[in-house]
């Protein structure tokens, strides 16, 4: 049995936290085939930076990664002196200022070898750091035009998270990526599983994806009830779909695919426009204005 398995308020992922103690929660995000235009490793490196996490374990290179594949980088550090950087997976922690909540960040890139012992690893400093549930967060490319909102799709296959959040069981089959595999091998040690998948348009593919990574961070901010600032990345999103817009412009065919997309978008949403999703956005757009009031 584990902590979520008590009830909750209903919409809220995280259950109460008695008064002295703390609920931890992981983040994890993975470069590579899980993560279309850096958008998942770039929101979760936002997040670690805002919150000042400090490096708490890390998964060493050797036993996982083909260095032609992945290959080590060299760098220079703040002395001056060059420094080989390897492939590794980091594990950083942060304790939230005036929230019960513990986050542990992992960031990583997806593995070339024994992808069973890596994640068994994985969740082994898992268990070590207190890890009451982990999210997964990845960024995947898809047939979505970049003039409107990036959509996220949340799922998980613990039944409370599915009634809490009122989600849907994944239904995907086919190849998956590390995420996938870590997905079930800590649902088979009970630690509770949610998935985040932004959906990035394919013809801008190329990273950075910021407005793919908004995306996830507000996600992400309604998930831990634990406002923060993300001014700095809509102001580059804004940017990105102003020059995407540019370049559309400039070759008749993508625009013509891009109206293409958007017609479908608009219609598909139209049946979601009741009362209650859109007093459910206007709460969103709410609780956003109120972050950047002084």
């Amino acid at each position: 049995m584990n902590r979520f398995d008590d009830a909750a308020e209903a919409g809220k992922l995280l259950p109460p936290v008695p008064e002295g103690e703390r609920i931890t929660v992981m983040l994890a995000a993975f470069e590579g085939w899980n993560d279309a235009g850096d958008a998942a490793s770039d929101a979760l490196k936002y997040l670690s930076k805002l919150w000042g996490a400090q490096k708490v374990a890390r998964i060493e290179a050797d036993e996982y990664y083909d260095f032609q594949f992945t290959r080590p980088v060299i760098r220079r550090n703040a002395a001056g002196n060059r420094k080989v950087k390897w492939p590794t997976t980091r594990l950083s922690r942060a304790a939230l200022p005036d929230h019960p909540v513990d986050l542990v960040f992992v960031h990583g890139i997806e593995p070339s070898y024994k992808w069973r012992a890596y994640t068994a690893e994985l969740l082994q400093h898992a268990d070590e750091l207190g890890a009451d549930c982990l999210i997964l967060v990845g960024a995947l490319l898809a047939d979505v035009p970049h003039s409107r909102p990036i959509p996220v799709t949340s799922s998980s296959d613990d039944s409370a998270f599915r009634e809490r959040l009122n989600l849907e069981a994944p239904q995907y089959e086919g190849p998956i990526g590390i995420v996938g595999v870590l997905a079930e091998a800590a649902e088979q040690r009970d630690l509770p599983v949610l998935s985040l998948w932004a959906a990035v348009p394919h013809y801008v593919a190329q990273s950075p994806s910021p407005k793919a990574q908004l995306a996830l961070l507000h996600r992400i901010e309604e998930l831990l009830q634990v406002p923060f600032e993300t001014a700095d990345i809509a102001e580059e999103a804004d940017a990105w779909e102003r020059g995407v817009n540019e370049l559309a412009t400039e070759d008749p065919e993508i625009a013509a695919y891009v109206h293409q997309l958007e017609e479908a978008k608009d219609t598909a949403d139209l049946p979601e426009a009741t009362g209650e999703s859109i007093a459910r956005e206007f709460e969103r757009y709410l609780r956003r204005r109120g972050k950047e009031k002084p």
